[in-house]
This record gives structure tokens, sequence and C-alpha cells, in this order.
């Protein structure tokens, strides 16, 4: 009985160690053998969040570690650089998610000073008289 019960659990664990196309090549046999079974992988997908990730292997690093190559010394090297890869990672995506949000406040700044620009014009042709 217990291995009925794990053997979802093997499954997906199988396909994460292999990424995001491992997941959407099973999806895609699920429609092609039997269209139900590939709806259920893409709303499992969907709801799991697997389909949006940026990152699966990122992912990866953090949940089940690596293999180790035997050399403490360059696991250690290895594990630093990946750390510290991931951290620069983060800090430029969170700089483009600056840059963007400077951009779009710009945008919005360059927007509502043209619409005040013609409520001026508007409100100053209005209070112009009119000749007869």
């Amino acid at each position: 009985m217990s291995s009925v019960a794990t053997w979802p659990t093997q499954a997906e664990t199988w396909l994460d160690q292999r990424g995001k196309g491992a997941w959407i090549a099973a999806m895609v046999l699920g429609f092609i053998f039997f269209w139900p079974v590939g709806l259920a992988l893409l709303a499992y997908m969907i709801w799991s969040k697997r389909m949006f990730s940026r990152c699966s292997k990122r992912t990866h690093s953090r949940h089940y570690g690596f293999k180790s190559s035997g050399n403490t010394a360059f696991d250690a090297y290895k594990s630093e650089t990946l750390r510290r890869l991931e951290e620069e990672q983060d800090s430029f995506e969170s700089f483009l998610q600056r840059l963007r949000e400077a951009k779009d406040k710009s945008e919005f700044d360059a927007f509502m000073d043209e619409r005040a620009k013609k409520a001026r014009e508007t409100s100053s042709k209005d209070d112009e008289p009119i000749e007869a």
C-alpha cells in the first residue's frame, strides 16, 4: 500500500530533477495517449506554479543540493560559488525591478504633466471672450 501512495511523489521528484521540459513533455505525452492525463498534468503544473517558475535548476540547488564530487575542498568552493552567483542574480533581478519601477514612474509623471498641460490649454480657451 505504501508503494501506491509514494509513486506519484517519486514521479514528481523524477520530473522535478529533469526540469520544466520534462514536465511539458509528460503533459504533451499525456494529451497524445489519453487526454485527461494531459489535462490533469497541465492543471497540476499551473496549480503548483511549476509552469511559471523562472528557473527550475536554481530551485533544485536549494532543495536537493548537489552530488558530491568526493573532494571536500572542491565541493566547498562549488557551493560558495553557486551561493554567490545566486546572490548576484537576486541583486540583479531586484535592480531590474527598481529600474522598471523608475521607468514606469517617469512615464506616468510625463503622462500626468501632459494631461495637466492639456487641461490648462482647454481652460484658457474657455476663458477667452467670445467675439460677435
